[in-house]
């Protein structure tokens, strides 16, 4: 056996030392030194010899599995430098070769006046809330003091997946539910997707994003409409920008108004932007009706609330100088890198 073993180290150290590259050298490993190898044959028929020669022949075999292993080791490395070195030969790179364009891509002017005007709230103690867009109609309108013959219940202004659930029209049912699971004081907007029955054209489109705000708590009142609108307005569209409110009718607010900021391009002189008027019509707003704080479960006598809705696409086309509502949505990027 002794003769056996010696002429396996004999032989594996050659081949070992012969071989030229990592797989061959894989192949050598199990084929002396695996579970199947030949050093396991060998140890595996120990069994035969005399007790006085098991232990010589045991370690003899545990010394040449010893040089081997040390041996395998040595060659591995050798052979991973060998390899390394190839790979810097022929796949050097030329550093100074010019690198591919890169195109970075940029926010699109609705998230920019998204994100600068929910920024702009939250700076003002504000809370961001979020709904479903396919809604309940009863949020949608009969909490909101919609009645059932309002004009905007109508199929020509509203999208109706079945007779109770609908497209929302407007972000105010997120306000709905806010105010059903809150109890005031509540400051939130609610920035969203909004839908309604319009065909398009330069300034309409049957999907389009609104931002609505609304506060409840003891003691609000118009003043503090104001003063909120007048800081927001100041904070986005430019410190000089003034507000004015002209009456108007919402069905979930009252009273109502329109709101109309000076125009941040003449400063209130008349230029293309305002149509030579010296305002800008910005947004809806008003104080909350009773009604709805009542159909959200709010004592209107003890408190009351001020609402404001406005189209983010009105702003962007102000502030950016767009004259067409559909250059927003066309994804055209020769027009929205100008952003």
């Amino acid at each position: 056996m002794k003769e056996e073993i010696l002429k396996i180290k004999e032989n594996s150290l050659a081949s070992i030392k012969s071989c030229k590259n990592l797989k061959e050298l894989n192949e050598l490993k199990v084929k002396y030194l695996g579970k199947k190898g030949e050093l396991t044959i060998v140890l595996r028929g120990m069994g035969k010899l005399n007790p006085e020669e098991r232990p010589i022949m045991g370690s003899l075999v545990n010394q040449v599995r010893d040089e081997l292993n040390d041996l395998v080791k040595e060659k591995e490395k050798e052979l991973k430098k060998e390899e390394l070195q190839k790979r810097l030969e022929t796949e050097n790179i030329d550093v100074t070769e010019p690198s591919k364009k890169i195109n970075l891509g940029s926010y699109h002017p609705i998230t920019q006046i998204i994100d600068e005007v929910t920024e702009i709230f939250l700076g003002m103690g504000y809370e961001i809330a979020d709904g479903p867009e396919v809604e309940k109609a009863i949020y949608n309108f009969d909490q909101l003091n919609t009645p059932p013959d309002h004009p905007a219940r109508d199929v020509q202004d509203t999208f109706y997946i079945t007779e109770d659930i609908v497209l929302r029209s407007q972000t105010s049912p997120v306000q709905a539910r806010v105010m059903e699971k809150q109890k005031p004081p509540i400051k939130i907007i609610c920035p969203g997707a909004v839908y309604r029955s319009d065909s398009v054209d330069a300034t309409h489109s049957p999907v389009f994003h609104q931002i609505e705000g609304l506060v409840v708590d003891k003691n609000i009142s118009m003043t503090d409409l104001k003063g909120t609108l007048e800081m927001f307005a100041k904070k986005c569209l430019g410190e000089n920008t003034k507000i004015r409110f002209r009456p108007h009718h919402f069905p979930f607010t009252e009273p109502s108004a329109e709101a109309d900021v000076s125009c941040f391009v003449c400063g209130g002189k008349g230029c293309r932007v305002c149509k030579q008027e010296g305002w800008i019509e910005l947004l809806g707003c008003g104080m909350v009706h009773p009604n709805v704080l009542k159909n959200c479960g709010i004592d209107p006598e003890e408190y009351t609330g001020f609402a404001f809705g406005f189209g983010v696409e009105r702003i962007a086309m102000a502030k950016f100088g767009i004259e067409d509502m559909r250059l927003l949505f066309e994804n055209d990027v020769r027009f929205l890198k100008q952003f």
